[in-house]
């Protein structure tokens, strides 16, 4: 490379978020097929691993109120670093890239009407001063043509973070948190949210939804987390 080269790749390139080497994107191709990617065989509704892509049986045992889960990850490092970078950290240049993670997930022959990003309490965005869903949400509605509801729906109670609380008790911390103001008779609803975990949080927000005439819900996710002991299902 000459120095004309050099000068233009120090003015002009872009330089990978995780190695810092010269890239073409966000990742090099070495770190993004290095990323903790989920295993091609899936539950259909709530993306946990399986021997075979279909419906797990505690899907079937206690369907959700979601149709189907698309996740684009698994919660696991480098993801959670980038996650959190977003998150904790107010780095917002980092919403365009996961949207992009995310993007890549995303069937184009099934896409909904509108996406309505996971609210979070007036309390909560007072603290962090910006919603990490919405601003993924925005990326991603942009780039894909989707409307993007952003007020649709309201958290009105200042629950506990999830992430505190043992997963058998998220789904009652969640209940009564959300409403929704938009008829949305006849409709299908993207939520997207940032990670998904038991799927409480997710799966309030879609009741909330069907009350309010949706009739096809999905899940966009960046990350889904993992347990440790992953239910089998023959």
């Amino acid at each position: 490379m000459n120095d004309r080269s050099n000068i233009i790749q120090t003015l002009f390139g872009k330089y990978c978020l995780l190695c810092g080497t010269a890239s073409n994107g966000n990742l090099c191709a070495p770190c993004h097929d290095s990323l903790p990617h989920l295993p091609f065989n899936h539950c259909m509704v709530c993306a946990l691993p399986m021997a075979e892509s279909c419906v797990c049986g505690a899907c079937l045992a206690k369907p959700p109120a979601f149709d189907r889960t698309v996740a684009a990850l698994s919660y696991a490092f480098p993801v959670n670093a980038l996650i959190h970078s977003l998150k904790y950290q107010t780095n917002l240049p980092m919403a365009p890239v996961l949207a992009d993670l995310l993007l890549a997930r995303i069937d184009k022959d099934s896409f909904p009407d509108f996406i309505v990003p996971m609210p979070l309490h007036p309390v909560r965005l007072r603290e962090r001063g910006f919603n990490q869903a919405l601003e993924i949400a925005r990326k991603v509605s942009k780039r894909c043509g989707i409307p993007l509801l952003p007020d649709a729906c309201k958290r009105i109670k200042d629950t506990v973070s999830q992430a505190e609380l043992p997963w058998k008790e998220r789904e009652k911390n969640i209940r009564g948190a959300l409403t929704c103001e938009t008829d949305l008779t006849g409709k299908h609803i993207a939520m997207l949210d940032d990670v998904m975990t038991t799927g409480a949080t997710l799966n309030e927000l879609a009741k909330v939804l069907r009350k309010h005439g949706a009739v096809h819900v999905s899940g966009w996710v960046v990350a889904r987390t993992l347990p440790r002991v992953l239910p089998h299902d023959s």
